[in-house]
């Protein structure tokens, strides 16, 4: 046998890919994606990742990128990694090492040809109003506070209804959206007032840049009769971006989850994780004023 030193170089070590779901509380990051001069949640993450891993350059996938101040109870984040650690354990890993206000739920192994974002087949946000005479620091963070009028919750159910199926919402994507089109489907949309705080629920195959926030803005409008739901739903069909004017707080919003084929984690690690705001006690402001009668016609 030849005692001349081998040549060969060490195995590559065999690649895995982990799927995490991830909550964060959106108000000290610029967002999701990595920015030169932000703080942002995936700079956060693959910096904890790579103290785990750190024999390779760490990127990771996330099924939607969420925007500054916005947070996540259920994104799906994916990245490949080396088999010394078992799935399950990166979980309670990186939890160890990330901020207070970053938290992994659940941690399982995925196939090398799945995908967090293009595997998707929907994602849901909640955005969460308080709408109480009152503000409530306890609400402050995760809800837009809107006190002046008492929101008309049933136009507004009637103008999200209206946008069920699939769609042009150019008139709800910010400037500078890398799109190709602004079609998508919206699959399943809800409105429920429990005393002062309204959930509104969408979920779609897929979200426009900014597009839920400035979708609120408007139905918030029809809410306060400042514009009638068939002016609301004109106004998208017709593409009319520059009436889009204002956009609603991040803080407000939240996403709930991306959905896949099959289950991928347990749904207690999943499943609905940001809890519902309630209050015991009702202080509404005024009814709004009635529209009036050279609005637009109702749907």
């Amino acid at each position: 046998m030849s005692s001349e030193p081998s040549s060969a170089t060490p195995e590559s070590p065999v690649l895995r890919r982990i799927a995490l779901s991830l909550q964060y509380e959106g108000s000290a990051f610029c967002g999701w994606q990595r920015q030169r001069n932000g703080h942002s949640v995936q700079a956060q993450l693959e910096a904890a990742i790579e103290q785990l891993d750190p024999h390779r350059p760490i990127q990771t996938f996330a099924a939607g990128r969420t925007d500054a101040g916005v947070h996540a109870a259920g994104q799906v984040v994916h990245f490949d990694c080396g088999d010394r650690i078992p799935p399950s354990k990166w979980a309670p890993a990186l939890n160890g090492r990330l901020p207070s206000t970053i938290r992994v739920r659940e941690s399982v192994p995925r196939p090398m040809d799945w995908h967090a974002c293009y595997s998707a087949t929907y994602r849901r946000y909640r955005y969460t109003i308080h709408n109480g005479r009152r503000p409530n620091l306890f609400l402050a963070r995760w809800s837009w506070h809107r006190y002046r009028l008492r929101l008309d919750e049933s136009r507004m159910r009637d103008a999200l209804n209206g946008m069920l199926g699939l769609h042009d919402f150019s008139a709800f994507m910010r400037a500078g959206s890398r799109r190709a089109h602004a079609r998508t489907t919206v699959q399943e949309v809800e409105l429920v007032r429990q005393g002062d705080i309204l959930r509104v629920e969408i979920q779609a195959s897929g979200f426009l840049y900014g597009m839920v926030r400035l979708l609120m803005a408007q139905l918030v409008a029809v809410g306060e009769h400042r514009l009638s739901v068939g002016d609301f739903e004109q106004s998208w069909r017709q593409r009319r971006r520059h009436e889009v004017k204002e956009a609603a707080p991040g803080h407000g919003l939240c996403l709930l989850r991306a959905g896949y084929e099959d289950d991928i984690f347990t749904r207690a690690g999943w499943y609905d994780c940001q809890p519902w705001f309630f209050l015991a006690e009702s202080d509404p402001p005024p009814d709004p004023p009635p529209l009036p009668e050279a609005s637009g016609s109702e749907l």
